[in-house]
């Protein structure tokens, strides 16, 4: 449907078992193309908005539309990447085995999920090392993997973890070129902790902390920070230049 946000959020609140509110009258868009990071404390609700968004979970209040639908429709439109992958790293599983789990629960043919994870290899750059063990590749690797894995199913919608916390500081700045890249033809949300990177990588920022709020990436200043996070926290900004849109 043209014109209808990628995710929608509306007056959403949720808590765990009757508990007390993670998240409290949630109401948020996200629009096909953009670039949006998604920030906020530990424990604020970032993960728990991220799984009401695919699904996983559903709320107590509102409703959350996934390409205009209810988000067990429509998930298989979006792509995954978790922050840890939990594996044994004696287990003899390649790169291409790691990415090919991206296409189960699609019932295509072998043929058509061989030619999938070979472009999705492709463009994140590992095709020469696709019969390699996955426990042999980098961390940096790793994570091309398994963005390699939520691009095997043809998304529309990329969501990320943490993509950068557990890679050197070449390899982050090699994937953020790569989520651009990719960002070309889909939309993308990260859900980081790098302020600094906020600053001058994305578009806007979903600030999360039990409410949320889009702000212009223009507009986090450390006034922002301190209401968001606590404590004394500083930004970088490394341009003085945006073409987003306004507070959302």
């Amino acid at each position: 449907m043209e014109g209808v946000p990628t995710i929608q959020v509306e007056g959403v609140s949720f808590a765990y078992g009757g508990g007390e509110e993670v998240l409290s009258d949630v109401t948020a868009a996200v629009q096909a193309g953009e670039f949006l990071a998604m920030v906020g404390p530990n424990g604020g609700g970032k993960t728990t908005l991220v799984r009401l968004i695919l699904g996983l979970l559903q709320p107590d209040a509102g409703r959350v539309l996934l390409f205009g639908r209810p988000p067990h429709l429509t998930r298989h439109r979006a792509g995954y990447v978790p922050q840890h992958l939990h594996f044994d790293p004696s287990f003899p599983v390649t790169v291409h085995d790691v990415v090919r789990m991206g296409r189960l629960g699609l019932g295509a043919s072998r043929s058509e999920d061989r030619s999938a994870v070979g472009r999705a290899l492709a463009e994140v750059g590992l095709a020469k090392v696709e019969r390699q063990s996955f426990a042999d590749l980098s961390g940096g690797q790793r994570q091309r993997a398994l963005i390699a894995r939520a691009l095997a199913c043809h998304p529309e919608l990329l969501v990320l973890d943490e993509p950068t916390a557990h890679v050197d500081p070449g390899a982050q700045s090699d994937l953020m070129e790569l989520l651009h890249a990719l960002n070309e033809r889909l939309t993308v949300l990260v859900v980081t902790h790098d302020i600094a990177m906020v600053s001058h990588r994305f578009h806007r920022a979903m600030c999360v902390n039990r409410t949320v709020a889009v702000h212009p990436t223009a507009a986090i200043t450390p006034e922002l920070l301190q209401e968001l996070f606590g404590g004394d926290h500083r930004l970088v900004r490394h341009d003085h230049h945006t073409t987003a849109p306004g507070h959302a």
